[in-house]
């Protein structure tokens, strides 16, 4: 009796660990319109509305010496992200490996918090005169620094702020392409975005191309974009296509390549951008 109670125990074990939510392998989900509305939502406003928040408030409320109202959007989007990506995993029917998605959310976190105050500091320069066209040893209110190790500590901040923070959106991108591995079916009937969704694809593909542009991470995006049309042609060799979700996702990404496109043909030809940014690829 025992030994059967134990092996049912096993069963329901495995049941419950395969997949998140116990859910088995290939079973058709539905289009999950409240995690992708709140993502787009809160991507908007904590994120995309961040700049705009600073500029209509007055200065006055936040001294340089204390968060301004966009780093308390930061904060919550540092939040609220990683958790609405944690639940959009969850939903996936297919088995993955927790393990690799825990690492990219804590990695995720780490990034987003050293943007946050790479972020927060270089606004305050802006303010003080900091000219962001210009390097940091370039720029007047840096330059003359005493002492000279001080540039030092200000390039430090440009490297973490600029470079390494921007590098919090791998592991942002690896989630969403880990969630997408995991929609395909062969149910015919999953396979088409519902209204509720063609409604969300064009302000999700704008956020997307805000943060592929401000964020300067065209090739980390194009790379993501890619991987994701192997993957699609790849299941179509076995009689998968994308549901809903993952074809929600991929045709946000397909909108995003397309203004991305468009955004560094309008800028081609820019001065100061190409001086900054030299290359085939280069955007604001």
């Amino acid at each position: 009796m025992q030994s059967v109670r134990k092996r049912r125990g096993n069963d329901l074990h495995k049941q419950l660990t395969s997949t998140p939510g116990g859910l088995k392998e290939n079973v058709p989900q539905p289009f999950h319109f409240d995690l992708w509305f709140c993502l787009t939502l809160q991507n908007w406003i904590l994120d995309f509305g961040r700049p705009i928040v600073m500029i209509i408030l007055p200065l006055e409320w936040f001294p340089l010496n204390k968060p301004s109202a966009g780093d308390y959007f930061h904060m919550a989007y540092n939040v609220i992200t990683p958790f609405l990506m944690l639940k959009l995993i969850e939903r996936t029917p297919r088995a993955l490996s927790y393990s690799a998605v825990y690492l990219c959310i804590i990695t995720f976190v780490m990034g987003a918090s050293i943007h946050l105050v790479g972020d927060s500091i270089n606004h305050r320069l802006i303010l003080s005169g900091y000219q962001l066209h210009l390097s940091v040893r370039e720029n007047p209110i840096i330059k003359d620094l005493k002492p000279a190790s001080l540039i030092d500590s200000f390039e430090l901040l440009y490297y973490y702020d600029e470079q390494l923070g921007h590098l919090m959106y791998i592991p942002f991108f690896i989630i969403l392409y880990i969630y997408f591995t995991g929609c395909f079916t062969k149910a015919k009937e999953q396979n088409k975005i519902p209204v509720s969704g063609w409604l969300l694809l064009g302000p999700s593909a704008v956020y997307y191309w805000y943060l592929v542009t401000e964020g300067q991470i065209t090739e980390l995006f194009l790379l993501t974009f890619l991987a994701m049309v192997v993957m699609v042609i790849h299941q179509q060799h076995k009689g998968l296509s994308p549901d809903s979700n993952g074809l929600f996702l991929f045709c946000s990404f397909s909108v995003t390549v397309l203004l991305v496109a468009l955004w560094v043909a309008y800028l081609w030809n820019d001065p100061v951008l190409r001086n900054k940014y030299p290359g085939l690829i280069y955007i604001c």
